[in-house]
């Protein structure tokens, strides 16, 4: 028994010890790996492959068709017929009751069909064509989503990381800075109003840096979520943000053409388009023949009783060969309304495409626009970060020196604080419009 139960013990911490390895991604790591494992990314893959057996589905309609098929009969009241008695020397005005054929028979018959010529078949099966296109497109669109959404989940949680470990380091010195004007305040060289001005400095620092901390465990687990794992696992980022920032400064985007055409977006609704398109032909089709041919071979018994499979049972055979033509005629007009429905819908896929063409064009601009800036902003940021760091370090050795007020350090302090979040916001927003302007150019 205690055998037994050291090794229920051993599996527990086996498996809990696997369940909390610690997965280590670095961005482009965890981009390959979302696309594979993402909720979206799989369904998309499997929307795709519902696509092709959907084109394979459309394709056997015109395809040779064969069934099989047995009928079995037992009379249980044979049906009686009337025939004139003079037939049997009876006279003429009655009639004898008579019942033909046997009480029971079985038919066993295989047919063999085959579409010689469908108009509506062959518009179906480019209209397959096309849907599958559109799901590859979806599928495509999705992976660039599923991309976009990684980054940005990767870099909120090394923005939260980056703050926390700011945030800690400030906490630390702001802790030292009041335990510095405390020992002051006990020697009569400050008034208690600047070391009570530093407390609440301190208090709001404390109250940024747990939010901080609990929004970390969220954007973890929204990474986790966008990678298609359990929200709860725990994950390492290798990437920080230096290194991604000098991946991700490349002025030669600004520069790069813009191919409307090339676009995802645009390839879906020119997609969108050729499905219309196809559906004119398709209500046109309707006005031609269908032609098909059939081959039928069938084997026939009969018997009182179910004797079928005895080697006496005589089985009459018979086959016959067919074609069928069918011709539409008049539908009163109706042909003609479906028709001219669709003509509709295909002028409204044209207008669509020339307004998507100039929707990507301008979001390209914008994205432009954006990726410039933030670098444009970072360079600022990164200025505004050297000079709030050599203020304060002035105010704090005047404050110690007690030639400065609490006021000015605190002040100093919080424009420091405030630089230090818009030197890591820049930074995000590099990485986060270079993925958006990639996404535009169709790059990504």
């Amino acid at each position: 028994m205690k055998k037994f139960t050291l090794f229920i013990t051993a599996i527990f911490f086996f498996n809990f010890g696997f369940s909390q390895e610690t997965r280590q991604f670095s961005l482009e790591e965890a981009i390959l790996f979302a696309v594979k494992n993402a909720y979206a990314a799989k369904n998309a893959t499997n929307d795709v492959e519902a696509a092709r057996k959907k084109v394979w589905e459309t394709t056997t309609i015109g395809l040779p068709q064969l069934s099989a098929a047995v009928d079995y009969q037992n009379y249980l009241k044979q049906p009686i017929a009337l025939i004139p008695a003079e037939f049997f020397g009876g006279n003429p005005d009655e009639f004898a009751e008579i019942s033909f054929g046997t009480k029971q028979n079985l038919v066993g018959s295989v047919t063999l069909n085959q579409l010689l010529f469908d108009g509506s078949f062959l518009v179906g099966l480019q209209s397959a064509k096309t849907y599958l296109k559109i799901s590859e497109s979806a599928k495509t669109k999705t992976e660039i989503a599923i991309k976009i959404a990684t980054i940005n989940a990767y870099v909120n949680v090394l923005l939260a990381e980056d703050n926390t470990k700011i945030l800690t380091k400030n906490k630390a010195l702001l802790i030292e800075n009041v335990t510095q004007t405390k020992a002051l305040l006990a020697n009569g060289l400050v008034e208690s109003q600047q070391l009570e001005q530093l407390q609440i400095t301190l208090s709001t620092l404390e109250i940024q840096l747990n939010k901080t901390n609990r929004m970390k465990d969220l954007d973890f687990k929204m990474l986790n979520f966008i990678l298609g794992i359990n929200i709860d696992s725990k994950l390492k980022l290798t990437d920080n943000f230096e290194s991604l920032l000098l991946q991700n400064i490349q002025l030669e985007l600004i520069t790069n053409p813009f191919d409307v055409e090339n676009h995802i977006d645009y390839q879906i609704v020119f997609n969108n388009k050729r499905a219309n398109e196809l559906m004119v032909k398709f209500e046109k089709s309707k006005a031609l023949p269908s032609i098909s041919a059939f081959l039928n071979y069938k084997q026939t018994a009969d018997n009182d009783q179910f004797k079928f499979f005895r080697t006496e049972q005589k089985w009459f055979e018979s086959s016959l060969l067919g074609v069928s033509i069918n011709v539409p005629v008049f539908s009163s007009l109706r042909r003609s309304a479906q028709t001219q429905q669709a003509e509709i819908n295909l002028e409204k896929a044209n207008r669509q495409l020339i307004e998507k063409s100039e929707e990507l064009k301008l979001a390209h601009q914008k994205s432009v626009s954006n990726y410039q800036f933030s670098i444009d902003q970072f360079n600022t940021s990164k200025e505004n970060l050297q000079l709030a760091e050599r203020i304060e370090r002035k105010e704090t050795i005047k404050f110690f020196e007690g030639i400065g007020s609490s006021f000015d350090l605190t002040n100093a302090q919080n424009q420091l604080y405030n630089a230090q979040q818009n030197y890591l916001q820049s930074i995000y927003e590099i990485i986060t419009s270079k993925a958006a302007l990639e996404a535009a150019l169709n790059n990504l």
